[in-house]
């Protein structure tokens, strides 16, 4: 049943979309003539979709490394035994249970650059007002809070499972031989929830990759909900809904959505080897490294083997 389910819901649909891109399909006509690979030439030859790739890595690396980082100070805060510890986990979930919709609807007010809570406590500095709906880096800048205020505390919670599982006896013994919290915690935690950090680290991207309802409605009423008057924050899931639902070309949405899934795929599988490498520490030796470690080995096997001799005299010797 789990997997009827998975090619129903699952692999169909993904099999769908590479027949659909290969055609000429309208929204309300429907499938046109096969034209092969003419609707991902299209798309690689149009400047917007490469802005919405720009767009949303940039938006991504905004949001996705801040809020590892911060979940993971607050997973390591939280397993160190804080007061009211059920209060503190319910309130860093409290915005992942608020909607997407609800969460962009505030953060653009805040972000308005008219009387917006953000330019007002800007205004209190002496800085003057800021065009955060029209300024590339800044919209990116305000999409990326949004998406960090919610799912900070969803990835904490992932993460402090994993801690609190980690055996209370290292740290423990750690203490005991002189090791500090910083050292406790990049010699112990780090280690030992990798494949729970490895998970967290993949579903984020995935996910940062994919943004759309935040996007779509920080500036639904003056842009159309298109990315910005200028589509200066316009993402890739933003362009195919706009190809798809606005210009009616259901193949060349397809093709994006393809082309899409090959980026997350290989974003996906370079983060998990760079996760990997950083948490387990197998950092490259270089050549030097590696030739103190061959004349090391060397040395050793030399003491070993004239050690045996030495031992192999003495006794007939002493026979």
């Amino acid at each position: 049943p789990c997997f009827l389910l998975f090619g129903l819901v699952g692999l169909f649909p993904l099999l769908y979309t590479v027949w659909v891109a290969v055609h000429e399909w309208d929204l309300l006509k429907g499938q046109g003539e096969f034209i092969g690979a003419g609707n991902f030439i299209e798309i690689l030859g149009d400047a917007m979709f490469w802005n919405s790739i720009f767009n949303t890595l940039s938006i991504f690396l905004l949001s996705a490394i801040p809020q590892l980082a911060v979940a993971l100070v607050i997973a390591y805060l939280l397993d160190r035994g804080l007061r009211a510890p059920t209060f503190w986990r319910m309130s860093i979930l409290i915005p992942f249970v608020v909607t997407p919709v609800a969460v962009a609807i505030i953060f653009s007010s805040i972000f308005n650059e008219a009387d917006g809570l953000a330019n007002n406590l800007l205004n209190l500095i002496g800085i003057a007002d800021q065009q955060w709906k029209h300024d590339t880096a800044l919209s990116h800048l305000a999409i990326a809070v949004m998406v960090n205020f919610r799912w900070t505390g969803y990835n904490a919670l992932i993460l402090l499972a994993a801690m609190q599982a980690v055996p209370r006896d290292l740290y423990e013994s750690a203490a005991l031989d002189g090791a500090g919290a910083a050292r406790r915690f990049f010699s112990i935690t780090i280690p030992t929830i990798r494949p729970t950090l490895i998970f967290v680290i993949i579903t984020a991207t995935i996910g940062g990759l994919q943004i759309f309802a935040e996007p779509r409605l920080f500036d639904v009423s003056t842009a159309g909900g298109i990315g910005g008057s200028d589509r200066q924050f316009q993402t890739t899931v933003l362009f195919l809904w706009e190809l798809a639902f606005f210009r009616r070309d259901l193949g060349e949405a397809s093709a994006v959505a393809i082309l899409l899934f090959l980026l997350i795929v290989g974003i996906g599988v370079i983060n998990f080897l760079i996760s990997r490498r950083i948490s387990t520490g197998d950092a490259p030796q270089n050549r030097a490294a590696r030739r103190r470690a061959r004349t090391a080995a060397a040395a050793a096997a030399t003491a070993a083997a004239a050690g045996s001799t030495i031992a192999t005299t003495t006794e007939e010797n002493a026979r």
